[in-house]
């Protein structure tokens, strides 16, 4: 048996958007955004499980400095 965490690391801006802001509406803004330009097929209530809806999320997450570490135990 495995045991794995994950934590979403960001640091904010100074004197900007806080972390918790940040990693609140931008998972949301790129899932629109996604949906908009019919990245994502799916519709109606989607629960983000789905690899095809998180790992570019994840992927465009990494540009804006928030990103997911994985540790193995």
């Amino acid at each position: 048996q495995q045991r794995i965490t994950s934590s979403m690391v960001d640091l904010g801006i100074p004197d900007g958007d806080t972390s918790m802001s940040r990693t609140v509406s931008l998972p949301a803004a790129i899932a629109v955004k996604m949906i908009l330009e019919n990245k994502i097929e799916q519709r109606g209530v989607i629960r983000p499980i789905d690899r095809k809806v998180y790992l570019p999320v994840l992927k465009e997450l990494e540009t804006m400095n928030i990103k997911l570490v994985e540790r193995y135990y």
